[in-house]
């Protein structure tokens, strides 16, 4: 059996922070694993270091689903963000080294392919409709069949997904929280506008997606999702905070927009009654923050039950390991949707280089063994840690709305 004799972490920061773990067996095989979480990265960098690590040396490598059962079971505080991530980082690691062992790449270690490729979405914004138009057709010069589009919201600075820089997009911004604004009354105003130009100009043959960024109360959501069925979304995302899962069903009375949620969840309980009452359509919670490919395979499959398809999250606080964890899941499951894919800087891709590979608004997680992303340790050592907050949305009357 590969034992593992040594981990460590490697916090990096080549444009934005990245937590990655380290294991390493005694036959020579080492994996590594994503454990970013944005704005709160040192949180779990202390967690494996100080709690995971020390019961990870001395245990058989290839026995994934028991390590996941004994540091989730094991731990009296269960869930959470920190917990879920740490572990995931754990899991995905082991799937690396099982991997590069059999010399086979994760997917097919996961059952084998169910497509030749991944559907992926880039991210269209302007501070106007016509700069987001202008954007969405640069993407489907690229050949995305999906586009997520955000605009600027009239009379409001710092609109949620409006970058400063036309294709990246980082909204963890400063050393401190940056307060913005918002009002709900002006962003129900605009949003449809935004739809009905970018259907007229882009066509009926591109996927249009929307974020909400869970800023509006369920009847809110409703009123939005019934004004935008005419330009056919392929999903509205995060349409109300969803703690309350059974919140969804006044949207879901209203509307028949699709509804796509869970990038913040972390763990199937999160969305049990969601997936179980058919309350949305696409779920969204990622590998890093929902505790491995072994869970996230396990939620998939419950999701497929109910007739709810994949769409996991993929910004750039994830980095490239799990994009390419994300992608050898998103091969292998039959409930399949989309993917995101915000492409990371140059930087991240040096310190991170990778097998997969984009085409004709298609990735693929590539035939290397294992995951097929790696680290350069010398590389990540150049770019310290920095402290870095996402931003925070008050009301126009100054009191504190979600973000």
């Amino acid at each position: 059996m590969p034992k593992i004799i040594a981990a460590k972490t490697i916090v990096t920061c080549p444009g934005r922070n990245f937590v990655t773990l380290k294991i390493i067996t005694d036959e020579g095989a080492y994996g590594i694993g994503d454990a970013t979480l944005n704005g709160r990265e040192l949180a779990v960098e202390a967690y494996l270091s100080q709690h995971v690590i020390p019961c990870l040396i001395g245990r058989d490598a290839h026995q994934i689903e028991d390590i996941w059962q004994f540091l989730y079971r094991g731990a009296y505080w269960r869930r959470g963000p920190v917990t879920m991530a740490a572990i995931a980082a754990v899991d995905m690691a082991l799937w690396d080294i099982k991997g590069k062992i059999a010399g086979l790449p994760v997917y097919q270690l996961l059952g084998g392919a169910c497509r030749t490729g991944i559907m992926v979405y880039g991210h269209a914004n302007g501070e106007t409709i016509e700069e987001t138009i202008e954007n969405a057709r640069h993407y489907a010069g690229q050949g995305y069949k999906a586009i997520r589009l955000q605009t600027g919201v009239p009379g409001m600075k710092g609109a949620y997904g409006v970058s400063k820089d036309r294709f990246f997009y980082e909204p963890a911004d400063s050393d401190l929280p940056t307060e913005t604004v918002w009002s709900t009354e002006r962003y129900l105003r605009s949003a449809p506008a935004l739809f009905e130009a970018a259907r007229a100009a882009l066509g009926d043959d591109v996927h249009l997606l929307h974020d909400v960024h869970h800023r509006l109360t369920p009847i809110e959501a409703a009123r939005l999702g019934k004004d935008l069925e005419p330009y056919r979304l392929f999903w509205m995302e995060d349409a109300t905070p969803a703690e309350n899962q059974a919140s969804f069903r006044i949207i879901r009375q209203h509307t028949t927009t699709p509804l796509a949620v869970g990038e913040i969840f972390n763990s199937v309980w999160d969305c049990k009654q969601l997936i179980e009452e058919q309350l949305i359509d696409y779920i969204r919670a990622t590998v890093v923050h929902a505790g491995g490919i072994t869970h996230l395979k396990k939620l998939a499959s419950f999701a497929d039950l109910h007739h709810v398809r994949t769409g996991c999250h993929g910004a750039t606080d994830l980095s490239p390991v799990c994009m390419g964890a994300a992608l050898h899941f998103d091969l292998s499951i039959p409930n399949f949707g989309l993917q995101e894919y915000m492409r990371h800087t140059p930087e991240t891709d040096a310190v991170f280089p990778h097998a997969y590979s984009f085409k004709d608004g298609m990735l693929h997680p590539g035939e290397a063994p294992g995951l097929g992303v790696d680290i350069d340790e010398e590389l990540a050592a150049q770019y310290p840690y920095q402290r870095a907050y996402l931003p925070v949305a008050r009301r126009l009357d100054g009191s504190m709305h979600d973000w």
